[in-house]
């Protein structure tokens, strides 16, 4: 068997459209892919009868450095996750990274929601948690 590498991170989203919007506008990422994948194989290998999903493939980083941000919005739809609090057995976040972490915080749109503001953790580490319009958390923290 071959050593695993990184290949994405999958954020499940209600709306792709928004959930695009979002991200691109957010955080800048740029689009890679679109496209719909279902049929049999497909249900059989997430475990959801008759599945069907969209997905997006966004990039973050720079050449040699990309993640694929890779946002997928399922049919049929399932209930949305409870409160994804931090600290619960389970829960997933999203980090990426940037040069100014309170920069990037004074220049989100009022209408994105935050855990917080900028916080330095003991660890000297700045971070803030943006929420996605689904709920979902995004860790940005210092590059």
């Amino acid at each position: 068997m071959s050593d695993p590498t990184p290949h994405h991170v999958g954020v499940t989203v209600a709306d792709l459209d928004r959930a695009v919007d979002f991200y691109t506008e957010t955080f800048d990422l740029d689009v890679a892919a679109e496209f719909a994948v279902g049929g049999e194989a497909f249900a059989d290998a997430v475990a959801v009868d008759g599945a069907a999903a969209d997905f997006a493939h966004l990039v973050a980083g720079g050449a040699g450095d990309e993640t694929i941000v890779e946002l997928v919005a399922y049919e049929p739809a399932g209930e949305a996750t409870p409160n994804p609090e931090l600290n619960r057995p389970g829960a997933i976040h999203l980090g990426l990274s940037v040069d100014d972490v309170e920069g990037f915080y004074r220049g989100l749109d009022g209408d994105v929601e935050t855990l917080s503001e900028p916080r330095t953790t003991e660890s000297g580490t700045t971070i803030l948690f943006v929420v996605d319009p689904d709920g979902n958390l995004i860790e940005v923290l210092d590059a």
